[in-house]
């Protein structure tokens, strides 16, 4: 009779666990639900402020731009040097706040905005953005070299943005010596029994410029964040950020591997999606 008491007992006390359980496990899934759709609102309302924003200031900050360089057309060397600097200021700022409202308008684009994903040849990507930055590379004196890159499905305008920002980024953060990019692919497997997954590409470009700190190679992802000053590296602090939107629209993970002073190797996987190499 005890081993009865006992054995029920034993059963009860499992059920209220098993009960217990269940309702911590339906708690945390309605938080995650509710925090997942904070999330989602919070990022749809920054893409519709990014857009709203960005669009309704294009209009006046151009005027402001064409009038003050008409000043600096018109007016260079008929008033004081005084005058002159403050009108080449404000030249300056105003194709600075052109150049940020541009590259804020094609932050918020990239889940709203994108084009349905193709087989897109990633050879012919890169060949367009060099040809983009001919002028960029070839004042630097800058050498830009690629092996043989795959098609992946994709965006190919996102995917031209994503090579450009990133060879950009590695000709600009130079050190004393003339920049070096290597642009790379290679397909890796890493499925396993345990943790089964499909293959996909591994991109990687890499430069020897000035490097990263190891504190910062998450923040340089970060919107708005910016590790040097506008006079030492010009730029808007969005570039990566892009960068990394892009890549997660297609599925993909994008980080950089660095030492300060010796280069820095930024790379970005790609899914396979079983296509072919070019």
């Amino acid at each position: 009779c005890e081993r009865f008491v006992y054995a029920m007992t034993d059963i009860t006390y499992r059920r209220h666990l098993e009960d217990a359980l269940r309702r911590s496990y339906a708690e945390l899934e309605k938080r995650v639900e509710e925090r997942t759709a904070e999330l989602m609102r919070s990022n749809e309302e920054l893409e519709r402020f990014a857009y709203i924003a960005s669009h309704d200031l294009q209009e006046p900050l151009r005027m402001v731009a064409s009038y003050t360089q008409l000043l600096e057309r018109r007016y260079k060397g008929r008033l004081d040097a005084d005058a002159d600097d403050f009108i080449s200021y404000a030249v300056e700022g105003a194709s600075r706040m052109q150049k940020m409202i541009s590259d804020l308008l094609a932050f918020s684009r990239v889940t709203t905005r994108g084009s349905d994903f193709a087989p897109t040849d990633c050879n012919a990507v890169l060949a367009e953005v060099l040809a983009n930055l001919q002028f960029v590379i070839a004042e630097a004196d800058a050498t830009v070299t690629h092996d043989k890159l795959p098609t992946v499905d994709g965006d190919a305008t996102q995917l031209r943005q994503l090579f450009q920002n990133l060879v950009a980024n590695a000709v600009k953060f130079r050190g004393e010596a003339a920049p070096r990019v290597h642009i790379s692919a290679r397909l890796v497997d890493e499925s396993s029994v345990e943790t089964p997954s499909a293959p996909e590409w591994l991109f990687s470009v890499s430069d020897n410029g000035i490097g990263i700190d190891a504190q910062y190679v998450d923040r340089v992802f970060v919107i708005f964040q910016r590790l040097h000053t506008r006079s030492e590296y010009p730029g808007t602090g969005i570039g990566l950020a892009i960068a990394k939107r892009i890549v997660e629209r297609h599925g993909g993970r994008i980080w950089v591997e660095s030492t300060p002073g010796a280069g820095a190797t930024f790379l970005f996987t790609l899914p396979q999606h079983h296509l072919e190499d070019a």
